[in-house]
């Protein structure tokens, strides 16, 4: 009986095997009869004849078509990405290539060479064109003076734009009497070069030897032109004709101006020793001195002509000190 069960046992697991087996089987064929296509019928007996023979072989030979197209298309983007790298490879070692040779051809050597060469050049071109000589100049604030002689003054005809020093300039023209300041502009052509002058204004005429110009500050100047406005100082039985340039003492210049201003004198005298003086229409000649006081002095001056007056003829009077001022006598009205 044991035998028997044994023999039923084996035989029934055989059968389960093949079941098994079988039922693989048919799973696969399922399987692969889902993978392949129904393709559709064409015109091409050749295509025909294919698909024949296909129908024809056994199942198990028969490879599916979208496992053919997908292991084709993988092979080909491989194909096709290498292709690309190669051609990705390529170009960078062209381009490389190219940055090597332009860093061959334009080292940093040969462009400072180029530029000292193109800065060499510029420079001889600044150094020998005329238009970086001055030849002309443009001026302004000019008023006595004509502007030919403050070019003249400036002494920059015919030098070259890169060697004037404004500062220079200015000072050379604030030297001439006439210009009291001066202010030199430097630029590009056409006008490379421009000067601006103020300058002096004659306060009064001095008449030594010369007629010349002098400025409230006692700056002896060239006279431009006749000034019948203007105060005149006469100095009498001079040696040397005073020099443009030179400068009158300011007390001097302050006196007379104030002379002219409160007795509306339009002629003064002047001696070193004696100061100021003025010819009065009486006769008489008043000596003020250096002009300090000069309130003071016409106050005592007013006072002491008052009382002389119809009793002597004074010749001068001294107004130096007027604490103690004193005069000459002519004659007494009395005799």
């Amino acid at each position: 009986m044991s035998i028997d069960t044994d023999q039923k046992k084996r035989r029934s697991s055989a059968r389960e095997r093949s079941e098994r087996r079988r039922k693989k089987q048919n799973q696969g064929r399922d399987h692969a009869r889902r993978l392949i296509p129904v393709e559709a019928e064409s015109a091409d007996a050749a295509s025909s004849a294919e698909s024949d023979v296909r129908r024809m072989q056994p199942r198990s030979h028969v490879r599916p078509a979208s496992t053919v197209s997908v292991s084709e298309r993988r092979a080909e983007r491989k194909a096709r990405k290498i292709h690309v790298q190669g051609q990705v490879q390529r170009a960078t070692e062209r381009t490389r290539r190219r940055r090597v040779s332009i860093r061959g051809v334009f080292s940093w050597r040969t462009v400072s060479g180029l530029l000292v060469i193109g800065l060499m050049g510029v420079l001889y071109l600044f150094l020998t064109m005329d238009a970086f000589f001055v030849s002309a100049v443009a001026i302004g604030g000019e008023k006595y003076l004509t502007r030919e002689e403050i070019f003249r003054f400036s002494d920059v005809a015919q030098q070259h734009i890169f060697w004037i020093d404004p500062a220079h300039v200015e000072a050379r023209l604030e030297s001439v009497p006439n210009i009291a300041e001066a202010v030199v502009y430097v630029g590009w052509p056409p006008d490379m070069l421009q000067i601006v002058v103020v300058e002096r204004e004659p306060a009064l005429i001095w008449e030594q030897g010369i007629r010349v110009w002098v400025d409230v500050n006692g700056i002896v100047m060239t006279q431009r032109e006749d000034r019948t406005d203007l105060l005149r100082i006469v100095v009498r039985d001079a040696e040397d004709p005073i020099s443009v340039g030179e400068r009158i003492p300011q007390s001097i210049v302050d006196g007379a101006l104030y002379l002219h201003k409160r007795q509306n004198i339009s002629v003064l005298l002047y001696n070193p020793e004696k100061g100021l003086g003025h010819l009065n229409p009486s006769g008489w000649t008043v000596w003020f001195g250096t002009g300090e006081d000069m309130d003071t002095k016409l106050l005592v001056y007013n006072e002491l002509v008052a009382e002389i007056r119809g009793v002597l003829q004074p010749g001068e009077i001294f107004m130096n000190d007027p604490d103690r001022p004193y005069y000459t006598v002519l004659w007494y009205e009395g005799n």
